[in-house]
């Protein structure tokens, strides 16, 4: 289903710890996002983009996409299920 995987990016929140987040591209027009939070937790949205440029688009999915069921982010990113709480 997974038709490519985005890169896996980490971006500096604190000086503390930094937050995981990846993006997964479902079909040209429609990227899934990942995104940790600050408690050990752990949330996915997904949202319809242009499809002109992934690497930047998924950003507005994780700000303004729709959040996914817990069981279907597990599915997409089962690497954040293993080690964080599902937010819900």
């Amino acid at each position: 289903m997974v038709v490519e995987t985005g890169v896996k990016e980490k971006f500096a929140t604190s000086a503390i710890r930094d937050r995981r987040r990846e993006y997964k591209v479902l079909d040209v027009h429609v990227i899934a996002v990942a995104s940790e939070g600050w408690v050990g937790d752990w949330a996915a949205y997904i949202g319809a983009v242009e499809g002109k440029n992934h690497e930047k688009e998924w950003q507005a999915v994780l700000s303004d996409g729709t959040k996914l069921d817990k069981d279907f982010a597990e599915v997409l990113f089962p690497e954040f299920a293993t080690s964080l709480e599902y937010r819900e």
